[in-house]
């Protein structure tokens, strides 16, 4: 069932959609949570559908918000608000209120969305595509329990990492992080297999793909060593290569769906590891609404950081970290007296140059 209103009121909204749940037999609210979708007419469709996919494990009233460009300075002066509200089949197991702003009030859409929270409900704020720079500080933001942002969709998803790091408050979190939740749970599982000391990692995927540069902070942050990322022509995450003192642990997925783990004295094993759409994405950030500490150790690793250790390894002439035992710890000993050097120059000299990336290294490595 869909109600059309144009030139409307928050109250209003409320009213359509009361009187459309009436209308099919279901007075009673059964949603868990609010979710609100900021987007543009562009990529709202897709949004709104993976909403009303998710909406089958998490019920729930979702509120889109559109703010629509005015052409003319008569337009940006006056304010409309026009609104779509669907309930029943065309909303999932929710509700939905696509909410299309105009002129002055697109810079209130906390003011027309707030009346139409579910009471007592948490609230997660969802950017496909632009996020603003702090989203804890955006009006919308400051709504919510979580807020989901998306650095895959920006042009620069290196940087937007590090801008992420900077302003990161509890409740941020990213769908290229949930994208490699698959992979960090198969990657913990393969080292609980091994009694071996892990002594350098490479990660492989896709140049502009953020979520190698999460899983490459969080395999640095929590195990302590090198971690060296390589380009390939995708799609996605494509390797993970660990060596250690039992030989490499290899978890190789070429075609985006079907991965190999390889163990050095076990034979190898097919792992389902399949590229997961948005719907599945968005309904993994909806189970869980506490902070995520472990996105927030990994952001706060810091990308220039895991492209100075990079940049320390190759410096001392590229040598395998587990050629030998012996010549593993001392590039490892040596890797970090680099990277600390590296660091308090960098200190010195903030602003007066750009730091170093892991796609800008891996292109030089590659010319060399």
């Amino acid at each position: 069932m869909k109600i059309d209103l144009t030139d409307t009121t928050a109250g209003e909204i409320n009213k359509a959609l009361i009187e459309g749940r009436r209308a099919i037999g279901t007075p009673a609210v059964g949603m868990v949570l609010t979710l609100v979708i900021v987007t543009d007419e562009e990529n709202a469709y897709d949004a709104l559908r993976a909403a009303s996919d998710a909406s089958r494990e998490h019920p729930s009233r979702t509120l889109v918000v559109i703010r629509r460009v005015s052409r003319t300075p008569r337009d940006r002066t006056g304010s409309r608000l026009d609104a779509e509200v669907r309930v029943g089949a065309e909303a999932g197991t929710g509700e939905t209120a696509v909410l299309r702003l105009y002129g002055e009030v697109s810079d209130h859409a906390d003011s027309v969305v707030l009346p139409l929270l579910l009471p007592d409900a948490p609230v997660v704020v969802w950017w496909p595509v632009t996020a603003p720079l702090n989203p804890a500080e955006d009006p919308l933001g400051a709504l919510a329990q979580r807020r989901v942002t998306d650095t895959y969709a920006s042009e620069q998803p290196v940087r937007e990492l590090a801008a992420r790091a900077e302003t990161y408050t509890p409740g941020d979190t990213d769908l290229a992080w949930t994208r490699i939740t698959p992979w960090r749970s198969m990657l913990a599982a393969a080292l609980d297999q091994v009694d071996c000391e892990v002594r350098s990692v490479e990660v492989e995927g896709e140049e502009f793909n953020p979520s190698c540069e999460l899983l490459a902070m969080w395999l640095a942050d929590r195990l302590g060593v090198p971690v060296r990322r390589s380009l390939s022509a995708g799609p996605g995450l494509t390797a993970v290569r660990m060596e250690t003192t039992c030989g490499p642990v290899v978890l190789d997925r070429a075609d985006g769906s079907l991965a190999n783990l390889s163990i050095k004295g076990q034979p190898g094993r097919a792992v389902a590891l399949q590229r997961r759409d948005t719907a599945e994405l968005i309904a993994e950030e909806l189970r869980r609404l506490d902070p995520d500490d472990t996105y927030a150790a990994a952001l706060r690793y810091g990308v220039e950081r895991l492209a100075m250790g990079a940049d320390a390894v190759a410096a001392l002439g590229g040598a395998p970290a587990a050629s030998t035992e012996k010549g593993a710890e001392t590039s490892e000993d040596e890797a970090v007296t680099v990277v600390a050097v590296a660091e308090s120059e960098a200190g010195t000299e903030e602003g007066e140059a750009e730091r170093p990336t892991p796609n800008s290294l891996a292109r030089k490595a590659a010319s060399k």
